[in-house]
């Protein structure tokens, strides 16, 4: 069995950076555009060493997909929360799609997958969806954190860390929310990894069609 969690530990900046490496990847069954297949064969000529699909509340493309097991697949799923007063995205990577405590944190219905209105009436609890996450076999990531509305990153990150977070996204493209808003520096992530010992990970945060 893979120890995912060992296994993202030890990614280099430059297995991000470079490409080698993509932890967040979304596909037609959430916003993306997308086909969950496609994209993994893409990944493959490109020569990817892992990747991770992650839609929006839901692991639907692993239940039907045909290579569901590829060796270069790491299993993920990005969830909508709240925590506090605090819009979040949380990643979850490693996780069992077949445990029944994480299927109930899944979307119920297409639009809670696609559209961002709905998903922001989310009512996941962040301590019992972190909680699950880990019972699941996984690891809980934050995403994005220079596009959390938080005051202050550091307290907000230390909050997660005392609910038991395992990591944080520092590579990723973009440094502002919707292309507008900048909350917090992008160098911020990182130096919050390293003070509160959080495995850190990157991707693109693909929605299109393509690499």
């Amino acid at each position: 069995m893979i120890n995912y969690k060992e296994l993202i530990k030890n990614f280099s900046e430059d297995d991000f950076k470079f490409q080698r490496v993509n932890l967040h990847i979304h596909t037609n069954h959430s916003d993306g555009e997308a086909d969950f297949d496609e994209l993994l064969e893409q990944a493959k000529i490109r020569g990817y060493k892992y990747i991770a699909i992650t839609d929006h509340n839901t692991m639907n493309g692993y239940f039907e997909s045909k290579f569901a097991n590829s060796s270069i697949l790491i299993p993920g799923v990005e969830f909508d929360a709240w925590c506090g007063y605090v819009f979040m995205h949380l990643l979850a990577y490693g996780v069992d799609k077949n445990h029944e405590k994480l299927k109930s944190f899944f979307a119920n219905n297409k639009k809670d997958a696609t559209n961002v209105i709905p998903r922001l009436f989310s009512k996941r609890k962040i301590k019992e969806l972190i909680d699950t996450i880990h019972d699941a076999g996984g690891i809980a990531v934050l995403a994005h954190p220079c596009c959390c509305w938080a005051i202050s990153l550091d307290k907000f990150v230390q909050k997660l860390k005392e609910l038991g977070l395992d990591g944080i996204e520092a590579y990723y493209p973009y440094p502002r929310l919707r292309g507008v808003v900048k909350f917090h520096k992008q160098a911020t992530p990182l130096k919050l990894a390293k003070k509160y010992d959080l495995i850190i990970t990157g991707g693109t945060d693909l929605h299109e069609k393509s690499f």
